[in-house]
């Protein structure tokens, strides 16, 4: 953990895993919500970061930073956000050749996991979600797509995302879903914040044929 001031009140946390950004966000939350932290505007986790914002003295909550015991996070009593998917992307069949099965079992590999939202970003009410195995991890397509769909549910690296609203994109697509990611006239207007569980639910889809997979993949390192 490497904590560094940023302007008269802020604070960047440079972390070395996604494990580790999600532990200290909580861990952060957990010390503002019982009066232990500092007063602090915004706390804000991305892929290796936490931002804090709003702080009188930034350098003196670094130091202190180094002494803490963060454990690891947990879902604890917060229902996972169940988002409903036809899993009918156009990258069904690509990723299941990938990982080496069928489209049907990529499904139910994919509804399977227990996601959690690592951070959020790219645009608003989009979540970093992570909880696929390492070897389920999948590159980005080489080349971006122009448009990608509303509602569409994507890998990329350790991700799985869901875009909010038409955008390009390089994910690889695997479904889509109806579910409203950011209303603006919502009382909470982004669906998923950093933290939330998340299950992908299965909806009645035709599946693509099955092609021939290879019986083992080994994924190159995504870019980001």
């Amino acid at each position: 953990m490497r904590a560094r001031p940023v302007g008269e009140h802020g604070l960047l946390v440079e972390l070395t895993s996604d494990e580790d950004v999600e532990a200290l966000h909580a861990e952060l939350l957990r010390r503002a919500a019982d009066g232990t932290l500092p007063a602090v505007r915004e706390v804000v986790p991305a892929a290796r970061t936490v931002f804090l914002d709003g702080l009188a003295d930034p350098g003196a909550l670094g130091a202190e930073l180094a002494t803490w015991r963060v454990p690891p996070p947990t879902a604890g009593d917060r229902p996972a956000v169940e988002i409903p998917v036809r899993y009918d992307g156009p990258d069904l069949a690509e990723v299941a050749a990938l990982w080496g099965v069928t489209p049907d079992e990529v499904v139910r590999l994919h509804s399977g996991t227990a996601f959690r939202v690592a951070f959020c970003g790219f645009a608003p009410g989009f979540g970093y979600l992570t909880g696929l195995a390492e070897q389920l991890h999948v590159p980005r397509k080489e080349t971006p797509r122009t448009r990608v769909p509303v509602g569409s549910v994507g890998l990329a690296g350790p991700y799985t995302g869901v875009y909010p609203r038409a955008s390009p994109g390089g994910w690889r697509l695997i479904g889509r879903t109806d579910a409203v990611l950011w209303d603006p006239e919502r009382e909470r207007a982004a669906l998923l914040a950093p933290g939330t569980p998340v299950r992908f639910v299965p909806e009645d889809a035709p599946l693509p044929a099955p092609r021939t997979a290879p019986s083992r993949y080994a994924p190159e390192e995504p870019t980001r």
